[in-house]
């Protein structure tokens, strides 16, 4: 039986790589803080692998024919996709994969009602490639395996679809993965944005001070917070950027109901998304 001994949830914002510089000083040093934690975390979680769940961007699939869920198997990814290097502003990096436990989730996950496949030769945008930056994950040694989540293209599995998601991404990943392996879960995504939309430069802060008073409050009670954190309540913070919060929401299902601590909030404009950071206590897992 392997061992979930870490999970954390941040956004990737690409503001975060692209115009850090927009923010305050007190803003800059308390969400650098934030994520200079969680990979000081997930360095000394001493982990065999870390399944990071990100949001696909209708980077690696068309929407006629768009998967639920995509598990990335290569033995090395990299990033970022040539469209997107222009205003990351991230160097290209690799990143260790880890070809048995990926293949392992996706046989494990793939028959529950929802479409699962293989994605070989993933594309990374701001979903990876961002989180793994700041927290200097790229170009390190730490094994990865990537899930890409649909929240874009309807049918989107729903809060309820991804919490179901999560936890048999758990149950597998206690079950069927080798003894003693020590995994990590990072779900990364939201919060509040509309790309492209309207509402392009808007955050809505309310909103995502609400997302994390919920998960706060109902941190041992994942069933009144499933229903009030809702796909359509995310939708209206942000069409097609609000519901990669679903990411967390999977993080959430797959360790059950655990102490949550959040590390920060800021809502910069510039940098075209809420940006929040979580992290959960295991230890009485």
């Amino acid at each position: 039986m392997a061992d979930l001994v870490l999970a954390v949830s941040a956004s990737h914002a690409p503001g975060l790589t692209g115009w850090m510089d927009r923010a305050d000083d007190a803003t800059r040093r308390s969400v650098e803080g934030a994520y200079g934690s969680i990979g000081q975390q997930i360095r000394d979680a001493e982990l065999d692998v870390l399944v990071m769940v990100a949001n696909d961007h209708l980077v690696n699939y068309d929407p006629d024919d768009y998967p639920d869920f995509a598990v990335g198997t290569d033995a090395v990814h990299s990033g970022p996709a040539e469209w997107f290097k222009p205003w990351l502003n991230v160097d290209d990096y690799r990143l260790t994969g880890h070809p048995e436990v990926a293949r392992t989730l996706l046989d494990g996950l793939s028959g529950n009602g929802l479409r699962v496949v293989d994605r070989p030769q993933m594309l990374f945008d701001d979903n990876i490639s961002v989180p793994t930056t700041v927290t200097g994950l790229a170009n390190s040694d730490m094994p990865i395996v990537p899930i890409m989540q649909n929240c874009t293209v309807p049918p989107v599995p729903d809060q309820h679809a991804s919490y179901a998601m999560g936890q048999r991404l758990g149950a597998v990943i206690r079950e069927q993965l080798p003894d003693g392996m020590r995994v990590g879960l990072f779900g990364t995504g939201g919060m509040s944005h509309e790309p492209g939309g309207e509402r392009y430069l808007e955050i809505d802060e309310a909103y995502d001070r609400d997302f994390l008073d919920l998960i706060e409050r109902h941190q041992h009670d994942h069933a009144a917070f499933l229903e009030a954190a809702t796909y359509e309540r995310m939708e209206a913070a942000g069409a097609g950027g609000t519901a990669e919060l679903l990411s967390w929401i999977a993080v959430m299902g797959a360790i059950g109901e655990q102490p949550v601590e959040v590390l920060c909030y800021a809502a910069v404009p510039e940098w075209r998304c809420g940006v929040g950071a979580v992290r959960w206590n295991l230890a009485t897992a």
